[in-house]
């Protein structure tokens, strides 16, 4: 390589503007006089906040002791380290140029100048540019500037940006220890940036997964404005949106970076109008977080936040100094580290290499060396060179020292991969490598691999990145007491998060995690109304009547089968129920229907026991004893009704609802048209009417019956019958009294149907009866059974109402069926109690009445001149 001829054309000098040529020059004296230099044939340079900030116009503040001077001192440990081993650059001693950044990207950018000079005036071999001075004064001749063939730093994330915009136009490797902003892994703009640090974007990985293993899904981000702070939450807030469950932003502050009195005040009363919210991702500087925490405890919130703190924050002691109330439950991460406990070692000693150790010195013992000194106070003590770290001042390892030895080993790594490469054995530099080619270099340096001073790897991507690997902690009380506490290891994230939920503590109850969320979980059986533009917030609607909850969104209907749980989470079967012999509501048909069995029973006996006697043959035996079997059958069908419905007891249901009625209205209407007929007939001829033999009458009466028996049978064959479990007929308004009823598959009208052809047969039947209201008081079967008629009539009459009225009714079953079997039990009984009671009292207990009467008008006596064979047609006495 030619240096920058060959990068950039023509000699660099030539077309460097005269400002950059002024700069590098002011720039070379400014860091000869601020800096650390070590000797060596190949150079790193070095960029550390050993000062904060100046105020006032001012470049430089107040000494970092921490950021500042450990981790200056941890490239020099590290060098002397690489130095030390012969296994490591054999032959080739690494040198070092060492620059305070001031914590201010612009004055980082005029001392990474310093590192341009070699290359601008050409090998540094004591060539040197004609300089004339005014007056024929000869130049002063500084010592020759050293070619820095990498770079170690910066710390914050701007710095680092300013200078990796000038070192690429050079083709100089930077490796950062600090700088995690995730614009750096654009290997477009920063081709020769890389870092032993993982950028935010891993960081705020970890943040998002440790927002999402607490439940919490609404938070609000805090970040100091600048390209860590904004670009760590723009990264938070990118991830947590992809999320599977995202997590929502309530509320995204900056904090100016010259905040103005009262706004750390402004900031707490903005999160506080999203209360809900009360996780809070803070990307911020040190001093930002203190005065958050502050305000925090002025505003009396010291317990509501959740602060979830990045690495800035990491397990840092001074953002939380007399703050631990307001910061206990904080949970922090900061990449995974380890504490060298060798460097402490170099910061025992008066360390004359570094420049500013003595500054470091005196504020740190709070002393004054004589000469050198900075302390201006001259009633302060003199140092005695007999103070120890650790003994006379506290002492705790800045968390990045790690990654500064960690950087400063990957370059050399490198750089010793890429010596055994071009000078193979060679000890000590050959030609190839001199100069150091930048290009080639970061070539190695991406491709290097070994065990860091924390045991892990050090690696990068194609961006220059680190992976990600960070410690999770939790700020917490110790003792039980918020005014003390310490930090807490609670977990690991690399690239999956494991975090121990038995070591978190929390105020309030120690182990329940608190909530950030914008609404509460919805109670069982609730389902989630998203709040439009808001989609972590929601309100709860209760799934009713066979509603459940299908999922947190959306309430479904049970299946028509099914009612809701109690809880409304599921469906469950809905209880079948059925008419049952133990039932209040089968008790009175069974009564009736025993009752009227045993009487049927007792009277067919008796008038089988008196068969031959005149007033069972005047009351016309065949067609008795087919009445009384159809009023037996009217009374069993109750037992079918109760009975628990199947394939045969549907099929009986259907077969004798309807015969008993027909059999008996068919016998009553053969007997009332007969009556009617003969006297018809008598007014107009002696001749008898045809058909009024007893054969004749059951052939009518069987003919008649015989048409609800085939309608049956066509039935049976066209639908066969099973029984139905209907889950509508009680499907009430609350599911918990739903039921689904067991019975045959027959509707109202069906049933009805059923008792069509004999309710038919009972109307025509009385207006016989009415017709034959005027016969003579000989056949007094006439009037019982136009009273029989009329009464049934009735209770028809009053039935139909109330089995339709009660179709819509939550105990339908039962209240129909009982309304049935009652009423065939008492149109039953009606026929049975006025035919045949009276017939059977006077057979059992007055026999001297059960004799032939002989006795006949005058009208009739052609009628009764040929009686029936078998059969009086006059009354008894």
């Amino acid at each position: 390589m030619a240096g920058p001829r060959s990068l950039l054309g023509p000699p660099l000098p030539a077309l460097l503007p005269p400002i950059l040529a002024l700069a590098l020059a002011q720039a070379g004296a400014a860091a000869a006089a601020g800096s650390v230099r070590l000797a060596g044939g190949l150079t790193l340079g070095g960029l550390f906040p050993v000062h904060a900030r100046g105020a006032a116009g001012r470049a430089c503040g107040p000494l970092k002791k921490e950021q500042g001077i450990h981790r200056l001192e941890a490239m020099l440990y590290a060098l002397d380290r690489i130095n030390a081993d012969p296994e490591l650059l054999p032959g080739v001693r690494l040198g070092a140029r060492l620059l305070d950044t001031c914590s201010r990207d612009t004055y980082a950018l005029e001392q990474a100048l310093s590192f341009l000079q070699a290359l601008i005036r050409g090998r540094g071999d004591g060539e040197e540019a004609a300089v004339r001075c005014p007056g024929g004064v000869p130049p002063l001749r500084a010592a020759p500037p050293e070619r820095v063939v990498a770079v170690v730093g910066a710390s914050a994330s701007s710095v680092s940006i300013m200078v990796a915009n000038v070192l690429r136009l050079f083709a100089i490797p930077q490796i950062s220890y600090a700088s995690t902003a995730p614009e750096l892994s654009d290997s477009t703009r920063y081709d020769f940036f890389s870092r032993v640090v993982p950028p935010d974007s891993y960081q705020a990985q970890a943040m998002v997964d440790i927002v999402r293993a607490f439940g919490w899904n609404y938070v609000s981000t805090l970040a100091s404005e600048g390209n860590y702070g904004e670009s760590g939450v723009e990264a938070f807030v990118q991830i947590s949106r992809e999320a599977v469950r995202g997590v929502c932003i309530a509320q995204s502050i900056k904090i100016p970076r010259e905040p103005k009195p009262g706004e750390f005040n402004k900031v707490i009363r903005r999160l506080m109008e999203t209360p809900n919210a009360r996780g809070i991702i803070i990307f911020a500087n040190e001093d930002d977080i203190r005065r958050v925490l502050e305000a925090a405890r002025q505003a009396n919130l010291t317990g509501h936040f959740l602060w979830v703190g990045s690495d800035s924050w990491g397990a840092k002691i001074s953002p939380v100094l007399n703050l631990e109330d307001v910061a206990v439950g904080a949970i922090t991460i900061l990449p995974k580290r380890a504490s060298i406990d060798v460097l402490h070692d170099t910061l025992l000693e008066n360390n004359r290499r570094n420049i500013w150790f003595a500054e470091f010195w005196e504020e740190n013992f709070n002393c004054r060396l004589t000469g050198s000194g900075t302390q201006s106070d001259k009633s302060t003590r003199k140092c005695t060179g007999e103070e120890r770290i650790g003994r006379d001042s506290t002492y705790e390892q800045e968390g990045k020292v790690q990654f500064v030895i960690d950087a400063v080993y990957a370059i050399a790594h490198a750089l010793h991969s890429m010596h055994q490469a071009l000078c193979p054995g060679h000890t000590g530099l050959c030609p190839a490598m001199e100069p150091t080619d930048g290009r080639t270099l970061l070539q190695y340096i991406r491709a290097v691999r070994f065990n860091g001073s924390a045991g892990t790897p050090v690696m990068f991507n194609e961006n220059g990145d680190a992976p990600g690997r960070y410690d999770i902690f939790q700020y917490q009380a110790s003792n039980g007491s918020a005014g003390s506490g310490g930090y807490q290891t609670v977990g690991q994230w690399a690239e999956t998060l494991r975090l121990d939920v038995g070591a978190l503590q929390w105020s309030g109850d120690p182990w329940e995690v608190p909530a950030s969320q914008c609404s509460l979980p919805c109670r069982p059986g609730e389902r989630k109304k998203m709040v439009k533009g808001v989609p972590c917030c929601w309100h709860c609607e209760a799934c009713d009547g066979y509603h459940f909850q299908a999922d947190e969104f959306t309430c479904e209907v049970c299946p028509g089968h099914l009612r809701p749980l109690r809880n409304r989470t599921g469906c469950r079967p809905t209880p079948v129920v059925r008419l049952t012999w133990a039932s209040p509501w089968a008790a009175p048909p069974l009564l009736l229907a025993v009752l009227g069995i045993t009487a049927t029973t007792a009277v067919v006996a008796t008038f089988v026991r008196h068969n031959d006697t005149p007033i069972v043959r005047a009351s016309g035996r065949e067609l008795s004893y087919v009445l009384l079997t159809g009023i037996f059958l009217v009374y069993a069908i109750t037992f079918l009704m109760v009975a628990e419905p199947g394939a045969a007891v549907c099929a009986a249901r259907r077969l004798f609802l309807g015969l008993g009625t027909t059999l008996s209205y068919s016998a009553l209407f053969t007997k009332t048209n007969r009556i009617y007929r003969i006297f018809e007939q008598g007014k107009r001829s002696v001749t008898p009417p045809p058909f009024i033999s007893p054969t004749s009458q059951l052939v009518i009466t069987f003919g008649l019956t015989s048409v609800q028996v085939v309608g049956v049978m066509a039935w049976l064959g066209a639908q066969p019958p099973h029984s139905v479990i209907d889950y509508e007929e009680q499907r009430t308004v609350d599911p918990e009294q739903a039921r689904g009823v067991l019975k045959c598959d027959m509707s109202d009208l069906s049933l009805i149907g059923c008792l069509g052809y004999s309710l038919l047969l009972m109307v025509t039947c009385t207006v016989y009866a009415i017709k034959a209201r005027g016969v003579p008081e000989t056949f007094n079967e006439a009037k019982p059974i136009g009273f029989t008629m009329y009464t049934t009539c009735i209770i028809w009459l009053a039935f139909v109402p109330i089995f339709f009225g009660t179709a819509q009714s939550a105990e339908k079953i039962y209240i129909q069926t009982t309304t049935l079997t009652v009423s065939l039990s008492m149109s039953a009984s009606v026929s049975l109690g006025m035919l045949y009671v009276p017939k059977t009292y006077v057979i059992l207990f007055h026999p001297e009445q059960n004799v032939q009467k002989r006795k006949r008008s005058l009208k009739a006596t052609s009628t009764v001149t040929a009686p029936s064979k078998g059969e009086d047609t006059e009354a008894p006495k």
